[in-house]
């Protein structure tokens, strides 16, 4: 019998391989396949977030309230459209900052302790260094502005082909001291760190405790997977949740397009096998 290591409410659901169905139906999935805890992601078709706000706010924090699952995280979609933190130019940062204001708002209205977010990127024909600054001074704003609604940041790092910026474990390193807000944690990405040749190992050795979230996904490295497709050591890296005392959330974040016409399906799958290593 599998040792328990984590609690039932540290695996929370994630929505992104939802793509094609509704947010009721979402929901609904995840709590029949177990789950208690969500992080929300704010993208179509379930959140319509813009620089102009969210559109039937009331609603979906309704939606959210009568499912029942508690909301662990709030993360803006931040990687797909133009919504970033490193970008260029007045219009663009000050369209980004009333854009990441609203993800903060919902959060704060959900009594969502955490917001996840990461470096943004630069372009590749200008100096890398210019891109820094702008992604540290942006950083800085939000960080302020969340802590104006008693929020913390998560940050994870990402991978090499999603940004120039931060993605790597020493990378992030160097920013958070470079920032130097005292909002702002950070968290593992299990993809990331893993196409990064890391070890969750050295994570906690470079920010221990401080560790405050993850995206604990299956992998080949790359991809978001479920559990129990890809070749990642679900018990290695339980083990090492285990020996530094890591409670906080597990968030399934399975985004691989495989998952898209059965999405519930995965959830299931990965909600079972973790299943093996839940206490009460």
């Amino acid at each position: 019998m599998a040792e328990k290591i984590i609690t039932a409410e540290q695996p929370a659901a994630m929505g992104i391989h939802y793509h094609y169905y509704s947010l009721p139906y979402m929901l609904e999935q995840q709590k029949r396949a177990g789950y208690r805890s969500i992080e929300l992601f704010c993208a179509a078709p379930h959140v319509h977030m813009t620089a102009e706000g969210v559109a039937d706010r009331a609603a979906l924090v309704k939606a959210l309230r009568d499912s029942g699952l508690q909301v662990v995280c709030v993360t803006p979609d931040n990687c797909m459209g133009p919504w970033q933190y490193a970008a260029a130019g007045a219009e663009q940062i000050g369209q980004c900052r009333r854009y990441f204001r609203h993800a903060l708002e919902l959060a704060a209205e959900l009594d969502c302790p955490y917001v996840a977010c990461h470096s943004g990127w630069g372009l590749l024909d200008e100096p890398r260094e210019e891109a820094w600054k702008r992604s540290l001074d942006f950083m800085s704003w939000y960080c302020q502005e969340a802590e104006k609604l008693g929020l913390t940041l998560v940050m994870e790092s990402l991978r090499a082909a999603e940004t120039n910026l931060v993605n790597s474990l020493p990378q992030l390193v160097r920013y958070l001291r470079e920032l130097g807000a005292k909002n702002i944690r950070p968290m593992i990405d299990t993809c990331a760190m893993a196409v990064a040749g890391e070890s969750m190992e050295e994570w906690f050795d470079a920010f221990g405790t401080q560790i405050a979230h993850m995206h604990f996904v299956d992998g080949t490295p790359y991809f978001h997977l479920a559990w129990g497709d890809g070749d990642r050591s679900l018990e290695g890296y339980l083990s090492v949740i285990q020996a530094n005392g890591y409670t906080g959330a597990l968030t399934q974040e399975i985004t691989d397009g495989r998952y898209y016409d059965d999405p519930a399906k995965a959830d299931r799958q990965s909600y079972q096998i973790l299943r093996a290593y839940m206490g009460a």
